[in-house]
């Protein structure tokens, strides 16, 4: 297969679908499920399909060194090109590597200030213009309304699409009536799309809880194979 039937034919154009087109340029949208369900995988296909179609992307992580996000991109693109038999792919690996940036912070050591100031160092600065900002591992409990806006108007400003994961504890009582993480509640107005990971018996169901002002729109047809946790129709 060449790489634009690929990204034509790819899982992601659903999800993508299932929130009006994606992400656009300031908006944060949120991965949501318990710990170890697959939040992380989904993010790293999220990126691997921006890269796929010449995009640069920042990869901030707060609960994993570098190398283990590395690991995540190469066992999920390893596993996707022996699935789909990507023509030229170690071409198409190297070309991947130079749009993408691995950051790792310490959530405890370290301010969101400094980590914008971090960023917009790397993006202009640095001139690597990124347009696609996934942040994975950050403690939703330690998030408020300044911090998440600040996030928003940081990505409008710059044009980024921001995608993070919410680790949900596993207790009753942690969603909304509505399926919103209750670590949201505060400042959902301030994020445009909140997917949930739902464990299903042999799969993981997707589900929308939030597109923009509308709640629990109709179902994304998609699930995470819990082997492979590659993104399926």
């Amino acid at each position: 297969m060449i790489i634009s039937e690929l990204i034509q034919r790819s899982p992601m154009r659903i999800f993508e679908k299932s929130i009006h087109g994606g992400l656009k340029a300031g908006e944060i949208g949120v991965i949501a499920s318990p710990s170890g369900i697959g939040k992380t995988s989904v993010l790293v296909q999220i990126a691997l399909d921006k890269l796929l179609q010449d995009k640069k992307v920042i990869h901030v992580s707060f609960s994993q060194h570098t190398g283990y996000v590395l690991a995540w991109y190469e066992d999920i693109f390893d596993e996707f090109i022996r699935k789909k038999n990507l023509e030229n792919a170690r071409e198409v690996k190297d070309e991947i590597v130079k749009n993408r940036v691995l950051m790792n912070f310490s959530q405890d050591g370290v301010t969101g200030d400094q980590v914008l100031r971090s960023l917009k160092a790397m993006i202009v600065e640095g001139g690597f213009k990124a347009e696609y900002l996934i942040i994975d591992g950050f403690d939703f409990s330690k998030m408020d309304r300044e911090r998440i806006a600040a996030i928003k108007e940081f990505a409008k400003n710059l044009g980024l699409e921001v995608w993070y994961s919410c680790t949900v504890p596993e207790s009753n009582g942690q969603y909304t009536k509505q399926n919103i993480p209750v670590l949201l509640k505060d400042f959902v107005d301030l994020v445009d799309s909140v997917v949930v990971l739902e464990p299903r018996g042999d799969h993981i169901e997707f589900s929308v809880s939030k597109d923009r002002d509308v709640y629990n729109p109709p179902a994304m047809a998609l699930k995470l194979d819990p082997k492979t946790l590659l993104i399926q129709t």
